[in-house]
């Protein structure tokens, strides 16, 4: 299993990233797909979840905000990110699972002015 996440960088308050995750050794397109993230000094928390079929569940405090989706055909997931704000600063994930077990090696999102 090869989860490759990407997209992440420095971005102004109130601005926009998409993360993408490029998926491999599995079967994607039959996979729950996970975006988790960790900031600074705390633990990995889950944001969003994207079902096979591509609906997304998102946390309650970034819904509106963040959202997964997916490309099942390129085994492809994405986190699309608005309205971003300094406490989204993390280094962010995709995993298989919820727990993280099974992550890539994750992409840095800093928001700061």
């Amino acid at each position: 299993v090869q989860l490759q996440a990407s997209g992440g960088g420095l971005v102004q308050p109130g601005g926009s990233l998409t993360l993408s995750c490029a998926a491999s050794g599995f079967s994607f397109s039959s996979n729950w797909m996970y975006w988790l993230r960790q900031a600074p000094g705390k633990g990995i928390e889950w944001i969003s979840q994207s079902t096979s079929d591509g609906r997304s569940y998102d946390k309650e405090s970034v819904e509106g905000r963040i959202t997964s989706s997916r490309d099942n055909a390129k085994n492809t997931l994405y986190l699309q990110m608005n309205r971003l704000k300094p406490e989204d600063t993390a280094l962010y994930y995709c995993a298989r699972d919820i727990a993280g077990v099974t992550r890539g090696q994750g992409t840095q999102v800093t928001v700061s002015s």
